[in-house]
């Protein structure tokens, strides 16, 4: 549910190459993705403690923030200090540290937001701060350059509720709508819903993942009930909750964890929707991020494998081009 913000014009898109000009951050359609993705998230937590009825205590929040970007910024100070170079919220001003503290800024309120602790503080703050570090632990040589693979706060959460299911679970779902009366609790995820899909569509380009993802979630439903006798109503009912639409637009559409190309988006999303109904097939439980968590780092790993073959083969491809290279020149000479 996060990502990381550079200067604009500075990422290239995967296979291509990096512009020759820079882009105006105000164009630049992944630093407005994230701008607004930031501000939608603070609207919605505003909204939550106030009207809908959230059950962590209201001060959580700030703290969740502000364990975010301590953490992003101590260790982008660690990992400059090991590459050699400046930390990437210097040299650009107060308007730059902002950009720069956008990604920490969603982290910290998902997992507040998504986590449910009862008085306990730090199991919200272990996964907060699991889910800034990895970013600069766990990486793999996507497309020419080192970037993280793995989904930061859903990452977190799910490390969380492996390690800490004792004392931390996921946020009840009636928390989203519990003070709304009904025609509101109709609207809520329609305005979910409607910010969610105006945001993929036009600024990260995700639509193709959610249309994977949605379609492919209905065939397992459809497959599970077959197959395994379960109620079809209970299976399909999963993607009218709040929940699963906030899931849907916000947690599997990172545009920095997932593909950038069409049928690799679409490919990401079913293969989503797959991995969970084969760990509902197991009575898994927090399968939503679960399934998330399995399929980024499939793809993480899929990187390196591909790393590894493309680097052994330019390295026969040397060995085979200094063998021939004596036969060359005594041709030549001859």
């Amino acid at each position: 549910m996060a990502t990381t913000v550079r200067p604009a014009g500075s990422i290239p898109a995967e296979g291509q190459a990096a512009p020759a000009a820079p882009v105006s951050a105000q164009k630049d359609p992944r630093y407005l993705a994230l701008r607004n993705f930031a501000m939608s998230i603070t609207v919605f937590n505003i909204f939550g403690y106030t009207l809908l009825g959230w059950e962590q205590p209201w001060l959580w929040p700030f703290l969740a923030v502000l364990t975010a970007y301590t953490t992003e910024m101590v260790f982008e100070l660690i990992s400059a200090w090991a590459g050699r170079r400046k930390p990437g919220f210097t040299g650009r001003g107060p308007r730059g540290v902002m950009e720069f503290l956008l990604p920490a800024h969603i982290t910290g309120l998902a997992c507040n937001m998504l986590l449910y602790a009862n008085d306990r503080w730090w199991p919200v703050m272990f996964a907060v701060v699991i889910a800034v570090s990895q970013k600069h632990v766990l990486r793999a040589p996507i497309a020419g350059r080192m970037r993280h693979f793995m989904n930061p706060s859903n990452l977190g959460i799910s490390v969380t509720l492996l390690t800490l299911g004792t004392w931390v679970s996921i946020s009840p779902p009636y928390q989203f709508t519990e003070w709304a009366n009904s025609y509101f609790k109709l609207m809520i995820p329609m305005i979910i819903l409607t910010a969610g899909t105006v945001l993929n569509a036009m600024l990260t380009k995700k639509t193709a993942l959610i249309v994977g993802w949605m379609g492919a979630f209905a065939i397992q439903a459809f497959v599970r009930h077959w197959i395994f006798g379960v109620q079809l109503n209970t299976a399909l009912g999963v993607m009218t909750g709040v929940a699963f639409v906030l899931f849907s637009n916000y947690m599997i559409t990172d545009p920095a964890t997932t593909p950038s190309k069409g049928m690799a988006k679409f490919m990401f999303g079913s293969s989503c929707a797959f991995v969970y109904g084969i760990l509902m097939a197991f009575n898994i439980v927090y399968t939503l991020f679960f399934a998330l968590c399995i399929v980024c780092a499939a793809r993480g790993l899929g990187w390196w494998v591909a790393d590894y073959v493309g680097k052994r083969r330019q390295r026969r491809a040397g060995v085979t081009a200094r063998q021939d290279s004596p036969a060359v020149g005594q041709a030549v000479t001859t």
